[in-house]
């Protein structure tokens, strides 16, 4: 497709290609998203844009060394990929750019001299699935339940594998009775999305909860929850483990206290 470009999207010039979507910087969690990268561009992330003369951003992916990830991996020496999404309209779908976004961070982790690049897949909402790493050469290292799986494409074939830090009951314990929502700047969605729940949480079922803001990356690598960046306890199990509505919250809390 003609007139798509690759924009490596900074500090500098955020605001004019936006992020996750997002460019309006009035937009509930916008102005949060730019801070947090903002802190984040220092320690080495990369947020590369997919953009189109024709229609704007069509696509990004965002990763980060893994020493820096806001997933509880333990990936040092990898570049991690947070996150990589293609095509606000369909036609951008189905093109390759999907693979053209992993490339350029394969492409950054060799000039680094990494020993490759690591992800988290999963089926649903707020993930990308494993097909489009397995087709680029990714394979599946670790898994973590209930239907996380680690890839990873080595670069040094000697290099350790990444792995998940596991103990997930052990950090599950520290969360009793109640509703606890972990969450990060890092997914702008989510600023609405707890907002509407919390607001939900008190009116329908009189439960206040107690809202965790994670504020650096060793917080999100010692989540209960392998996304790392969002989780919804109540009781001291988890009910949503990456971002959800405000509809489904009312979902899950129907059928709980069904």
């Amino acid at each position: 497709m003609e007139g798509i470009e690759i924009i490596d999207t900074n500090a500098d010039n955020i605001l004019e290609y936006g992020v996750c979507g997002y460019k309006n910087i009035k937009r509930e969690g916008y102005p949060e998203k730019i801070e947090w990268l903002k802190d984040r561009f220092p320690e080495g992330m990369k947020i590369k844009t997919l953009y189109s003369a024709k229609d704007g951003n069509q696509g990004m992916i965002e990763y980060i060394p893994g020493e820096y990830c806001w997933r509880p991996v333990e990936a040092s020496g990898y570049m991690f990929i947070h996150c990589i999404f293609v095509g606000f309209k369909r036609a951008y779908k189905g093109k390759g750019y999907g693979s053209l976004l992993v490339d350029e961070c394969l492409k950054d982790a060799r000039k680094g001299n990494m020993h490759g690049v690591a992800v988290v897949t999963r089926k649903g909402s707020f993930m990308t699935g494993r097909e489009l790493f397995v087709k680029n050469g990714f394979e599946v290292v670790d898994k973590a339940p209930p239907d996380f799986e680690l890839l990873v494409r080595k670069l040094n074939e000697r290099a350790a594998s990444p792995k998940f830090e596991g103990d997930w009951e052990k950090r599950l314990s520290q969360y009793g009775k109640g509703l606890t929502i972990i969450r990060a700047d890092q997914c702008p969605y989510s600023v609405k999305n707890v907002r509407e729940i919390c607001e939900t949480a008190e009116r329908i079922y009189n439960i206040k909860p107690d809202i965790i803001e994670l504020n650096n990356c060793q917080e999100a690598q010692n989540s209960p929850c392998p996304f790392g960046t969002f989780c919804v306890v109540y009781n001291g199990r988890v009910v949503a483990e990456t971002p959800i509505s405000n509809t489904r919250f009312k979902n899950i809390m129907g059928k709980i206290l069904s």
